[in-house]
């Protein structure tokens, strides 16, 4: 196989590798009953008129399986956290204490998890639609290649690994949802 093809076949492996990434990020945020500081990951702070992260203005931790507290650098800033946290819709009212906020996760109900499941289907099948998209294209640029002399037998060859490379990082996606989908579904 020519370098030229090689190339793509490693750019398509760090294309999915991100796409997986990616997919598994997104699933952590959907929340499974218990606490975990993955929930408030993309909650953006008024700190001084600047949106800033959570996690950089203070420490975020699970003490148990139910709660997650949040205890601020500067206690200045408990008002501006518990006010984005309310924004953000997570279903969870936060307890500010006037040192620390505390979030405790209510256990959920038979339909919320059906839905948080469906949820959970639907951004696997995006992390899908991803790694099919990075297919097309790398198959796209390897066709290109014929014009820097690339035979049709290494072009075929090229698209068949990265059919191979597209269809383990499918099974991947479907493993990752899986697992999501058994620890959502656990009482």
């Amino acid at each position: 196989m020519s370098e030229l093809v090689k190339t793509q076949l490693n750019d398509a492996k760090a294309s999915m590798d991100k796409a997986i990434d990616h997919t598994d990020y997104e699933l952590g945020k959907i929340r499974a009953g218990k606490a975990s500081p993955a929930m408030l990951d993309g909650i953006m702070v008024d700190y001084y008129g600047t949106p800033t992260p959570l996690a950089q203005i203070g420490n975020v931790n699970t003490p148990d399986a139910r709660t997650i507290v949040v205890q601020p650098w500067e206690k200045s800033l408990l008002n501006a956290i518990e006010k984005a946290i309310k924004e953000a819709d997570l279903g969870i009212n936060p307890q500010n204490d006037g040192v620390i906020i505390r979030l405790n996760v209510p256990p959920l109900t038979e339909e919320r998890r059906r839905d948080l499941a469906k949820k959970a289907k639907a951004e696997a099948e995006s992390g899908k639609v991803a790694v099919r998209n990075i297919r097309k294209d790398i198959n796209e640029k390897i066709r290109k290649l014929k014009v820097d002399g690339v035979s049709e037998d290494e072009m075929k060859t090229g698209e068949a690994e990265v059919q191979k490379l597209t269809d383990a990082y499918i099974i991947k996606v479907d493993k990752l949802y899986e697992a999501k989908e058994k620890d959502i579904m656990t009482v």
